[in-house]
C-alpha cells in the first residue's frame, strides 16, 4: 500500500499512457462503423465492390467526388432511405467533406438496419490529400 501512495503520480502516468496508446485502435470501430483511411476505402472499393454514399451537398459533389458515388445529401437521408434498401447487406462506404456528416449518416443507415457501414475518416478532404481521383460534375 505504501508503494501505490508514494508512486500514485506514476501510476497514473503508466494507465494514461496505456489507454492513449490503445484508443486509436478502439475508436476506430466506433459506434460499431469502421472508419476507413483512403487506402483502406480504395480496397473495399476494389475487392468488396463497395458501394460509395456522398452525402455532402449538391456544390460540394459538383466540386469533386468519388467515381461512382451516389449522392444523396444528409439532410435528404431519411427521406431516400428507399433508394439504398437493396444495399442493406453490402458494403457502403460513406464520406463527406471532413468525415463529420459521414458519421451522422453512418448512424442513420445503423438505425435503418444497414449492416456493413464504412466511415471514410477525414472525408473528401483525406482522400484528396492522399493523391486519389476524384470526378468533377
Amino acid at each position: 500500500m505504501e508503494f501505490i501512495t508514494t508512486n500514485i503520480l506514476l501510476i497514473g502516468l503508466a494507465l494514461g499512457s496505456g489507454v492513449m496508446l490503445l484508443w486509436p485502435m478502439l475508436s476506430r470501430r466506433a459506434g460499431g462503423i469502421a472508419n476507413l483511411s483512403p487506402n483502406e476505402a480504395v480496397l473495399l472499393i476494389n475487392r468488396s465492390n463497395a458501394i460509395v454514399l456522398d452525402v455532402r451537398d449538391d456544390a460540394e459533389f459538383a466540386s469533386g467526388h468519388i467515381t461512382d458515388a451516389r449522392h444523396i445529401p444528409l439532410a435528404q437521408l431519411n427521406d431516400r432511405i428507399k433508394e439504398l434498401e437493396k444495399f442493406k447487406d453490402k458494403p457502403i462506404l460513406v464520406n463527406c467533406q471532413g468525415g463529420i456528416r459521414s458519421a451522422k449518416a453512418c448512424d442513420i443507415l445503423r438505425k435503418n438496419e444497414f449492416t456493413q457501414l464504412h466511415n471514410l475518416q477525414g472525408g473528401i478532404a483525406a482522400w484528396t490529400q492522399a493523391k486519389m481521383p476524384v470526378v468533377k460534375s
